[in-house]
């Protein structure tokens, strides 16, 4: 960058800043892109180099990415739905066989929270990543 951009980056410049793509670890990436692209009502996308991506269809996609060679690490991935589309989303899960809980520590199995005014419900992926599906955006203050 050079050092004058640089230096409007850092004094607070009014550019927007937004994720693109983030790779997540899969043992197997079709399974896990997959997975998640069933619950979610997405598609799978085209092979980019070792990535297989899912659009989620704001201008950021999810590039699985296998990983084969070690343990994979359990990350946390929270995704704002439509609130007419998660009933739907909660049946995939349970089509699937996949139980889904009312907080991040798997302790309420089968129920949803009400955070917010909204509903959110998590899951483990293939990989043990911790899904969360959330209807309104959480308060942060």
């Amino acid at each position: 960058m050079p050092r004058d951009q640089h230096r409007q980056h850092e004094s607070g410049s009014s550019a927007t800043v937004q994720l693109n793509h983030t790779a997540i670890y899969a043992t197997d990436r079709q399974l896990s892109a997959e997975f998640i692209a069933v619950i979610l009502g997405l598609k799978v996308g085209a092979p980019f180099g070792p990535f297989l991506p899912v659009d989620l269809g704001n201008g950021v996609t999810l590039d699985y990415y296998e990983k084969r060679d070690e343990p994979i690490q359990s990350q946390h991935y929270a995704f704002l739905v439509p609130d007419d589309q998660f009933d739907t989303m909660i049946a995939r899960l349970e089509t699937v066989g996949i139980t889904y809980h009312a907080d991040p520590s798997h302790t309420a199995p089968g129920q949803i929270n009400r955070l917010f005014g909204g509903r959110g419900a998590y899951f483990d992926d293939p990989d043990g990543h911790n899904m969360e599906i959330m209807t309104r955006p959480y308060i942060r203050r």
